[in-house]
Order: C-alpha cells, then sequence, then structure tokens
C-alpha cells in the first residue's frame, strides 16, 4: 500500500490580503515560511521520508516544497490549483457561497468538475508510479476537491471546515482508491513537536 502526503502551501501575501489566487501568484509571507519549515520538522520527528516529492508550478507551491525537503522533486502544471480566469487577484468577496459549480467558466476559469477531474487524474497518474511514500505540495481548493471525491472511501471521520496553510492530508492508495486516514493542521504539527 502506498502513502500520498498532500499538503497545502504556506501562506502567501494574496492569503493575508484575502485576494483569489488561482493560476496567479504571490509570494509566501514570513508566516507562510515558519508554517512550511514547521512541516519539515514535523516530518523530520516522525523521520519520514518520500521516494518522490512534488508541487505544482506556482511558485508559493516549489517554495513551500523546497522549505519542506530539499530532494529532487518535480513540479507540474496539472497541480495548480482551480483557474479562476478574469477573477484571479481580486477581493474574494466577491466569491459565491459555496459550492461554486460552473461559477467561474462565464469568467474563463475552470468548471468544478474539470477542476475535480485534473486533481484526482494526476494524482492517480502520480501514484501510479515508483515509490511508496510521495509527498505533494498543492492548493487549498485542490486538497478540498480531492478529498471531496473521495470522501466515500475515508477512514477518518473528521471534517476540517477550512483547510489551514500547509495543512497536511495523508492518503493510502490502494487498487486505484485513495483512503483519507488523517488530517494535520498546522497548530497540531506545532503542538505535536512540543512533546
Amino acid at each position: 500500500m502506498k502513502t500520498l502526503y498532500l499538503v497545502r502551501h504556506g501562506e502567501t501575501l494574496f492569503n493575508q490580503q484575502n485576494k483569489i489566487q488561482g493560476w496567479c501568484d504571490a509570494p509566501l509571507t514570513e508566516k507562510g515560511i515558519q508554517q512550511a519549515l514547521t512541516v519539515k520538522n514535523y516530518f523530520a520527528k516522525r523521520q519520514l521520508t518520500f521516494d518522490k516529492a512534488y508541487s505544482s508550478t506556482s511558485e508559493r507551491a516549489r517554495d513551500t516544497l523546497a522549505l519542506i525537503t530539499d530532494q529532487p522533486s518535480t513540479c507540474l502544471k496539472d497541480l495548480r490549483e482551480w483557474h479562476f480566469g478574469r477573477l484571479e487577484g481580486e477581493n474574494e468577496r466577491i466569491n459565491p457561497p459555496l459550492p461554486y459549480n460552473d461559477f467561474f467558466v462565464s469568467y474563463g476559469g475552470e468548471s468544478q468538475t474539470a477542476f475535480q477531474q485534473r486533481a484526482i487524474e494526476i494524482c492517480q497518474k502520480i501514484m501510479q508510479k515508483d515509490g511508496e511514500q510521495i509527498l505533494i505540495v498543492s492548493h487549498g481548493a485542490f486538497c478540498g476537491r480531492f478529498r471531496e471525491y473521495w470522501q466515500t472511501h475515508s477512514l477518518t471521520e473528521r471534517k476540517v471546515a477550512t483547510i489551514d496553510n500547509c495543512c497536511i492530508f495523508i492518503y493510502q492508495f490502494e487498487a486505484e482508491i485513495f483512503h483519507l486516514t488523517e488530517i494535520i493542521s498546522h497548530q497540531e504539527q506545532l503542538l505535536a513537536l512540543k512533546k
């Protein structure tokens, strides 16, 4: 059985400013850098190593991955966040209530179905390759839509209302199915390091 560690990137300037951030990008804040280093320390304390490491091509994900591990890694476009079209960089208050469905299509963005399918397919493709323990650094909506799709196979009852920066989702991958086994928030990482 293979294990996927799916991590959201650290806090960015646009996260701080409450701006819509899909394919557009913003640098990590100092807090975001510290969050990534906390993930690094969390994995180190558990002596976790990865056979392969991946991130989206977005700077915020690449930089987060580089802070977590210095091992060779691969950047893939299909690991990018939801594309929000012309609403990229706008204030988050113009977002509709969840679920977004096809809201962004009329602005040149992706439909929820197309985005979710992209997330599922790229993660399956990655896990079908060599390696038992895989690290992927991606994005909040990516983690959310991926989790939602595999919810019926979840091995944990835990739910999170929001996906914090540097939240870790741990999945077991077997027979082409992802089973969510654990969700670890940034706060829990910090508490675990103090023990």
